[in-house]
């Protein structure tokens, strides 16, 4: 019963010791200069065709599911 007592007295403390810590730390700053911003980027038209693609597996992906599910509802028909 102590060792248990004890134990959780430890990790009681450590949790109240992050608890303290853990936000200074995450409102420190760093005093290196901002980076400068990225440069616009320019459709190369990759993207368009792989959200082609994407747009065609969906089509491919519903028919899939409505030619099975359609096969599975006359399987039973007597």
């Amino acid at each position: 019963m102590a060792v248990s007592r004890v134990s959780f007295v430890a990790v009681l403390a450590a949790l109240a010791f992050v608890m303290i810590v853990l936000p200074a730390a995450v409102q420190a700053q760093s005093s290196a200069p901002a980076p400068a911003p990225a440069p616009t980027a320019t459709s190369d038209g990759t993207s368009i065709d792989q959200g082609i693609a994407y747009v065609l597996m969906l089509v491919a992906l519903v028919l899939t599911y409505l030619i099975h599910t359609a096969d599975f509802c006359f399987c039973f028909s007597f």
